[in-house]
């Protein structure tokens, strides 16, 4: 059986979560990272050398980063689907996990730790702003985007979908102020209905 190593509360530990449970894939979780601590242990190093968090062992294959370990299991176990068999395609979802990871993270990072993770009386605000002006700036491509395609991907949910999925879950649930982004709001709508995300995105933020 596949295990999964990290903690739930983890926004790349749902990535894997969330395609786990897209295609019907058992698996074993072991709590670790943030209040569980055990990233620097030298076990947990041997497995992921860099101490964060997911890992997957699938039958002894070692895995970590997390938009890599949704391609693999994409692609073992639902080709065709989620990792589609048109070259095309797969690669147009690819290139949104990829700037998801290299564009748009940095920008939700300072925003998600200044509001949920640090304490009203030391938040830094003019810091936050700043970052949130950038990541708007990045939800406004995604915007422009999805005005012509359904999904990230195209027509139809595909791994494109999953590291972005729990970006604009972020930004539709932090208190901060969202411009009126049309497009993005009807494709996050779409991802609510489905019950991997509402199982394992749709979850108190920490």
């Amino acid at each position: 059986m596949l295990k999964i190593i990290g903690r739930d509360t983890s926004s790349n530990v749902q990535k894997v979560l969330w395609i786990c449970s897209e295609i019907g894939l058992p698996f074993e979780r072991e709590d670790l990272g943030g209040p569980f601590g055990g990233n620097d242990t030298p076990e947990y190093r041997a497995l992921n050398p860099n101490g964060r968090v997911p890992t997957i062992i699938d039958d002894g294959f070692v895995l970590w980063e997390s938009n890599s370990c949704i391609r693999y299991l994409a692609a073992k176990h639902a080709a065709g689907t989620l990792c589609p068999d048109d070259l095309q395609i797969r690669a147009n979802a690819e290139r949104w996990m990829d700037w998801q990871i290299a564009t748009v993270s940095p920008t939700l990072v300072p925003v998600f730790w200044g509001m949920v993770r640090t304490a009203p009386e030391d938040r830094d605000l003019d810091a936050i702003e700043s970052a949130r002006q950038k990541l708007t700036a990045n939800i406004a491509i995604m915007d422009n985007h999805l005005a012509n395609s359904t999904y990230m991907g195209g027509d139809n949910f595909t791994v494109g979908d999953i590291p972005l999925g729990i970006t604009a879950y972020r930004w539709f649930n932090m208190e901060i102020d969202r411009e009126p982004y049309h497009n993005v709001q009807r494709w996050y709508d779409l991802l609510c209905e489905r019950s991997a995300f509402q199982e394992h995105v749709m979850n108190p933020m920490a």
